[in-house]
């Protein structure tokens, strides 16, 4: 399979911003809770395609679907007997986990790499049972009412608990402060 470097939209041939990066700052984009819907959509097509100064504004939803579809890396992961999937992996929160599975099976510093969307994430969903990324993706989505012994069971409900997906808690006042002089000090613009 080809993989695509540039897609034309309404006889426009505008180039695509390929590397996995880019794929994963549109995750960073989706995730985040203080832009609108439509900041997004277009924060996501101005990310995936190099769009310079043609006017998307006419058919941003056009835009839109094609960058997702793009995004989707034309996936054929199926809902198994109609149910959601269950979200057991974050780009952002397990990126340690994803770079040690990477190099470990493939030899590859993704870090060091520019690697087309699509070949990362065949690669990433060709990582084998027994790597980091996905034991940990096992533990968040084990079912614990199969398991019978109780100090396992008991391990898997910790284990779940430091491997969870869910929002962060709060930071102690302490600790917000301590973030906020590291940005200060990285000169790094953060959005409260």
């Amino acid at each position: 399979m080809d993989l695509p470097e540039y897609i034309s939209i309404d006889g426009v041939k505008v180039k695509i911003h390929t590397d996995y990066r880019d794929a994963i700052k549109c995750q960073e984009i989706m995730n985040d809770k203080n832009i609108s819907n439509i900041e997004k959509a277009i924060g996501i097509i101005y990310t995936i395609f190099d769009v310079g100064n043609i006017n998307i504004s006419d058919n941003y939803e056009r835009w839109l679907k094609a960058a997702l579809k793009y995004l989707s890396a034309y996936s054929t992961n199926k809902h198994i007997d109609n149910k959601p999937m269950k979200i057991d992996m974050d780009y952002i929160k397990d990126w340690d986990l994803i770079v040690a599975s990477m190099w470990r099976t493939y030899g590859i510093d993704i870090n060091k790499e520019k690697i087309h969307w699509w070949t990362f994430y065949s690669l990433l969903n060709g990582l084998p049972s027994d790597c980091i990324l996905n034991q940990v993706r096992d533990i968040r989505t084990r079912d614990i009412s199969k398991e019978k012994d109780r100090e396992v069971r008991e391990k898997i409900i910790e284990l779940k608990k430091v491997y969870s997906l869910e929002e962060d808690k709060k930071l102690t006042l302490e600790q917000a402060e301590s973030v906020k002089r590291f940005y200060e000090l990285a000169g790094i613009e953060r959005k409260e």
